[in-house]
């Protein structure tokens, strides 16, 4: 018998065939009970591993799901990766994580080198600065199946798992007019995210619900980056009227808001609100956090793409295009 023992040999030992030891190692039902206790019993005392690469090969399955991310860096990507691991590990799948930091050119050579390791899926959350998709399409074109999450792209015949933030600007902005305040600023993402859009929609329309200002030198789109934060903070603040309050594209950028109005001389919370997105938990251990925040569910976010991905990749035949919605909830800090 050979250190690294196969099923051959196994069934050469056992006076049987290949296809049973294989069925038996898998409790397929035609296998006798008695017959499966003697595979397995022997299978243990010689240390037999199955052979990863000859199932997949047979199954024309890696096992590995890609996953294309702005930044790991920030929560709420490293909770919807969690979530997406949970459903992975349970269905013998593992993840191979990329950062696109944002940048088109890395997304794209990323989504190469993931088709190049031969995954069976990908899931993606696009970058900011990604201009066109054509890398997507070429995925398509190989027949790996993609799932968006978050940051998502509707014109594709993908499927898509996103909150409704459309609904969560609404909501922020209708707290802050509800607390007094009708001279209300965004600072918004690029204008290439479907998502700055949609928090631009809820923010608009919640402003004229109220009949509030609506001031086009309130609204700043910010390229997420600190520095952009900081100079289009400083715009805000050196207008005739500042705002009283601001709603913001997430906690990251809220946060650096902030600062630079502290350092102006604004009193948080009492000079100038902020509302935000994600709902980050580390603002709970800040003497002066937003005073609200979207949380946005980014682990069951993660979830559901793992689940939608998994399926098209196990049942193609069966494969629908999905846009699965999940319901944001305003947190009054």
């Amino acid at each position: 018998m050979s250190t690294n023992p196969t099923m051959k040999e196994i069934a050469k030992e056992l006076g049987t065939s290949v296809s049973t030891v294989s069925r038996a190692l898998q409790n397929h039902p035609r296998i006798g009970l008695r017959m499966k206790e003697r595979v397995k019993e022997l299978a243990l005392k010689l240390n037999y591993v199955p052979n990863s690469t000859a199932i997949h090969l047979k199954k024309k399955r890696n096992y590995n799901i890609g996953i294309v991310l702005p930044y790991l860096t920030e929560q709420f990507f490293s909770l919807a990766i969690t979530g997406i691991e949970d459903i992975l590990f349970e269905k013998g799948y593992r993840a191979l994580v990329v950062q696109s930091r944002n940048d088109y050119e890395r997304e794209k050579q990323s989504i190469t080198s993931l088709i190049q390791h031969g995954v069976d899926g990908i899931i993606v959350s696009v970058a900011s600065e990604t201009y066109n998709y054509s890398h997507f399409n070429e995925l398509n074109s190989h027949g790996i199946p993609i799932v968006f999450f978050d940051r998502v792209v509707k014109i594709l015949p993908n499927s898509c798992v996103y909150g409704d933030i459309a609904i969560g600007a609404f909501e922020a902005v209708e707290y802050l007019i509800s607390q007094g305040m009708t001279k209300i600023a965004l600072l918004n993402g690029p204008s290439t995210l479907i998502a700055s859009d949609e928090r631009l929609t809820g923010y608009i329309k919640a402003l004229k619900k109220h009949d509030a200002q609506i001031n086009i030198n309130y609204i700043k789109s910010v390229d997420l980056s600190k520095e952009d934060t900081i100079r289009k903070t400083h715009e805000l603040l050196n207008l005739e009227e500042p705002p009283q309050a601001v709603l913001a594209f997430h906690d990251y950028v809220a946060l650096d808001s902030m600062q630079i109005c502290r350092e102006r001389g604004f009193a948080i919370n009492k000079d100038i609100f902020f509302v935000s997105f994600s709902n980050l938990s580390f603002c709970s251990y800040l003497e002066q956090p937003p005073i609200a925040s979207v949380e946005q569910f980014p682990y069951e976010m993660g979830e559901k793409a793992a689940k939608i991905l998994i399926k098209a990749i196990e049942h193609p035949a069966d494969y629908i295009r999905q846009e699965i919605i999940i319901k944001s909830k305003l947190v009054i800090r």
